[in-house]
């Protein structure tokens, strides 16, 4: 691959040009390193590919940039639009190229999760979509998260499913069953397809099809009423009453009630949009899902807010039923490929999807609406944005740091005189929890037992386990001790004043590094911080973490090397980020160590049985899910057991049965 870019090259740029087809598919920009810079779609790939190119064609400031750094590009030819539209949203989630649109999924907005993989599906709410299984649907993002647990709530008591993750009761189902509430779905007292019906007029409710729910359900009625069964009758009024009160919601004025439409629109500021989609179906506001992405990526210029909302709708389009699809799409910017995304969204719907910009009477001012709406969300988004990295200036200023610790690492202990003692790891990014990085560690020390704790070992146990990995090479860790001074010796080493430079760490380093805290904050006072720094010593890492703690008692902040506490105010942002992520820590540890206790109380029981091994222990709670399912099931139950034979289960059964 050559090093310069094509459109200093115009030789290999026009041979390149020529070599790809007039056909749809996907193309691919490289730089000299044969990194992705973007991902494209076109129904004719030359022309689009050669549109980038041309000296007559306006450019922003971003795509020049881009195109600048091409040296080299890929295409896939496919079959049809639809499948090129498909390939690059796939394509755009495993690469996350620099230059293209990134929609955040920052778990902010909950999402409602069907399983339609399983026999008797599970409905329930989700802020973090399992794309696994193409069978699962997901519904959302919603935007008012209050609202959603509320319909939700409704829906679970307009139409009888299942109320509980896990049965109450082994051989007979719990009240919720004789209450109506539930079909009794763990005893199998009904079938799946029935089952399934009840769970697809749900769906219905997300789909924005409550108005065609109703009708269905109104027929129904009047079917039942006609043969004389009033029962059933009264308890679909019942739910047609209740459906009707999920309608009762905004009622957006248009002169045509009857036609579907989503409108979206965005705010914007210097660095991310926030994206709204409001969902009309016969004239209501039945839904109201909410994106964001990063409008300026590292100050490269701007992305186009048309192609912002384009990425939104490909997304929240590519795994829709067709039913879901409207007929009409208002948009607040023109589309770069608007006319390719309609007729996708055609082919998929069966029926003619319309994209339309209005610029004039009452589709312009529902526009203005959804507009003001995302604006009202990017405010309060960037209030708590503004408010978490105040915080980290502070903290940056108390701890005397030479950059913000955007990562910051909380470590606390948990157990109850040394039984079960477990820690935990929480991980808070720019000032907010980052739950997909937390760990949680069981404790090894041999030492620490029933009735015997070491809170100070365990951290120092934990501390080495966690940084480990990344300890420095020996012929490295020379050069290191001989420099006093590097990005954190302020903090850990505060008499240093030498200053030298540091040596560059190789690659495999760099790649156990890219998590590195900026601050550890442990748990405790000066005696579980010495704990900590003598191992960071021991692994030649004291000059490299920044570590502090934080006492529970009078909220005292200890820093390496010095024998008072820290004057702070309690007020101080600083100390109170500080004071959130030793919380979370705790909370953390917590309930880690109550789920070991509990499953140790559990399998300490069966651990009395002859015979009852660790894995058939497993299996066994697998299939009977507690100790008092095991006490009351019979012989023949027991042995149905993968793996617990007769003689066995007659021994669990005399065992509880003596």
């Amino acid at each position: 691959m050559s090093s310069k870019p094509l459109i200093q090259d115009p030789e290999p740029l026009e041979s390149r040009l020529k070599e790809i087809p007039l056909e749809p598919g996907v193309y691919l920009m490289r730089d000299h390193s044969a990194s992705i810079l973007y991902i494209g779609k076109s129904r004719k790939l030359r022309t689009r590919v050669r549109s980038y190119f041309r000296d007559s064609q306006p450019l922003s400031p971003r795509i020049a940039m881009m195109v600048g750094q091409v040296t080299d590009i890929e295409f896939i030819v496919t079959d049809t639009e639809a499948e090129a539209l498909a390939l690059e949203a796939n394509l755009i989630k495993q690469h996350q190229p620099y230059y293209n649109v990134l929609l955040k999924d920052d778990k902010k907005y909950p999402y409602v999760a069907i399983t339609w993989s399983e026999d008797y599906p599970r409905i329930f709410i989700t802020r973090k979509r399992r794309m696994g299984n193409k069978q699962d649907k997901y519904y959302g993002p919603y935007v008012d998260v209050k609202l959603l647990r509320n319909t939700l709530a409704l829906v679970k008591q307009i139409f009888p499913i299942r109320q509980r993750p896990r049965p109450l009761f082994k051989d007979r189902p719990c009240l919720n069953y004789d209450l109506g509430r539930c079909p009794g779905v763990c005893q199998k007292l009904i079938t799946p397809e029935e089952y399934r019906q009840t769970i697809q007029k749900i769906a219905m409710v997300f789909q924005g099809r409550t108005g065609e729910l109703i009708e269905m359900l109104t027929a129904n009625m009047e079917q039942a009423a006609e043969s004389l069964n009033f029962e059933l009758a009264a308890r679909i009024r019942d739910q047609i009453t209740g459906l009707n009160s999920l309608s009762t919601d905004q009622k957006v004025a248009l002169p045509d009630d009857t036609v579907s439409r989503d409108a979206i629109a965005l705010a914007a500021d210097a660095k991310h949009a926030c994206i709204q989609l409001f969902q009309i179906r016969a004239g209501h506001l039945v839904g109201r899902l909410g994106f964001f992405a990063d409008v300026a990526p590292q100050g490269n210029g701007g992305i186009e807010l048309g192609a912002i909302l384009q990425r939104a709708l490909e997304e929240h389009y590519q795994t829709a039923d067709a039913v879901e699809i409207p007929t009409e799409i208002l948009v607040q910017h023109p589309l770069p490929d608007g006319e390719m995304l309609a007729d996708y969204l055609s082919r998929s719907k069966g029926r003619n999807v319309t994209i339309l910009t209005p610029q004039r009477q009452t589709k312009a001012e529902l526009i203005e609406m959804v507009k003001r709406n995302a604006n009202y969300e990017l405010e309060r988004t960037q209030r708590l944005v503004d408010r978490n990295t105040k915080a980290m200036e502070d903290l940056a200023n108390i701890l005397d740091l030479p950059d913000l610790p955007r990562r910051i690492e909380g470590y606390d202990i948990s157990h109850i005189q040394g039984s079960n003692a477990v820690a935990s790891q929480v991980v808070f990014l720019d000032g907010t929890p980052a739950k997909q990085h937390y760990r949680h560690y069981k404790i090894k020390n041999p030492n620490i037992t029933v009735g015997h704790s070491d809170d100070f070992a365990s951290l120092a146990e934990v501390i080495r386990r966690r940084f480990k990995k990344s300890q420095l090479e020996p012929e490295l860790a020379d050069n290191q001790n001989s420099t006093s001074n590097t990005k954190h010796s302020t903090l850990n080493n505060p008499n240093s004043t030498t200053q030298t430079q540091q040596p560059k760490l190789n690659n495999q380093q760099s790649i156990l590094r890219k998590d590195w805290p900026d601050l550890v904050m442990i748990d405790g006072g000066k005696g579980q911080l010495s704990a900590v720094l003598a191992v960071l010593q021991e692994l030649n890492l004291q000059e490299e973490v920044p570590v502090v703690s934080l006492a529970k008692q009078y909220e005292e902040l200890f820093l390496p090397g010095e024998p008072l506490p820290l004057l702070t105010h309690p007020e101080q942002p600083g100390l109170q980020l500080l004071r959130r992520v030793r919380d979370e820590a705790h909370r953390f540890a917590v309930n880690f160590h109550r789920k070991q206790r509990s499953s140790q109380l559990n399998r300490s029981r069966l651990d009395e049985i002859p015979g009852l091994g660790f894995q058939r222990q497993k299996q066994l709670l697998a299939h009977f899910n507690s100790i008092d399912y095991i006490r009351n099931a019979s012989v023949k139950q027991l042995a149905e057991v993968p793996g617990i034979g007769l003689r066995l289960s007659k021994e669990i059964y005399h065992y509880f049965h003596p």
